[in-house]
């Protein structure tokens, strides 16, 4: 019997292309770009299953030409870039890697707003350019971290583990969730409000929401109206959740004092955005889950979930149970 076909979306480490290997062909676009178009339909026309990445649209027609495809496994905890409703009707399986990138996530997002509440890039850009002539009392003065308040919209993994950080610097922990958590508010001593109440009464702005239709530009002119002057707003959910024209014109207009931004609309951010005209703009690639470890541990987790589908086995991280009870090649 032959064995099936897995096609990857990009390249990863090779032992866990190994892995893939014990039970499989394996097919890999080689390259660290996303693969083309024409290439991912090709290859979906006839694997058996996807390895994908959070950058590759897997939609509709990607989906149909699978006529064989029995799971998409994405190297991510979100899933936004599949048509899961159509991966349903059609009996296709999809997984994601939820749990093994949390501490990672929230290790970059305080980095991140440490590293924006204490102008850390401009002050490191200030050095390189000779800009440092002397000692002032003013020069490169941030906002204290220590005894603030921090506000967390969206309380899933990476938003607790973020608040067991926050605790550590001794801050006063606020969160929005579609409903509340007693479990992490007695864990944490954060503490339920609503969106509004949040925005007026948070030093920082931590947002870790998904992207759904009720999310899409979450934060627009209005939020940011609603916020404090001297907030910082960090973004490490996804970058659709912001309304970024809303939000250039915040910072520009000193609405707010500065944001810290893992994620965009468009990505790789263009060089000509505006927000990347702001000197009070912490820009990063999008690398929330980039340790090495954690890239590993979600690798490794999409590959088994993958095993565990060709061999007949339920995938440990399906995004949703139903997806195993309408799999169509059970």
């Amino acid at each position: 019997m032959a064995k099936p076909y897995v096609f990857i979306t990009m390249q990863i480490p090779k032992e866990i292309v190994a892995l893939l290997e014990d039970v499989a062909h394996v097919g890999m676009w080689e390259a660290d770009t996303p693969c083309p178009r024409d290439k991912l339909l090709e290859e979906a026309a006839k694997a058996d299953a996807l390895f994908t990445m959070v950058v590759d649209r897997i939609d509709q027609e990607v989906l149909k030409r699978g006529q064989n495809l029995k799971i998409v496994a994405n190297m991510a905890v979100g899933y936004d870039n599949i048509d899961v409703e159509t991966a349903k009707h059609l009996g296709i399986m999809v997984s994601n890697t939820p749990d093994v990138l949390t501490e990672a996530t929230a290790d970059l997002t305080f980095a991140l707003l440490m590293a924006t509440a204490r102008r850390v890039v401009e002050a490191s850009q200030a050095v390189y350019e000779g800009r440092w002539q002397s000692w002032s009392p003013m020069f490169m003065a941030g906002q204290d971290v220590y005894g603030k308040t921090l506000g967390i919209v969206g309380m899933g993994r990476i938003g607790e583990a973020v608040a067991r950080r926050a605790r550590g610097f001794d801050m006063d922990i606020l969160y929005h969730n579609r409903k509340p958590k007693t479990e992490a508010e007695e864990k944490l001593g954060a503490t339920y409000c609503s969106f509004e109440d949040l925005l007026q009464k948070a030093d920082f702005i931590v947002a870790l929401t998904p992207l759904t239709d009720q999310t899409r530009h979450l934060f627009g002119r209005r939020e940011f109206e609603l916020m404090k002057k001297t907030a910082i707003f960090i973004n490490v959910s996804r970058g659709p959740v912001v309304d970024e024209e809303a939000l250039y014109h915040a910072l520009k207009e000193k609405q707010i004092w500065a944001a810290g931004l893992d994620v965009f609309h468009q990505e790789p951010v263009p060089t000509d955005h505006p927000l990347l005209t702001l000197p009070n703009v912490v820009p990063l690639p999008h690398i929330g889950s980039a340790s090495i470890s954690a890239r590993m541990a979600m690798a490794r987790l999409a590959a088994e979930n993958i095993v565990l589908a060709l061999t007949g086995k339920k995938p440990k991280t399906l995004i949703s149970e139903d997806m195993w009870t309408q799999y169509r090649f059970k």
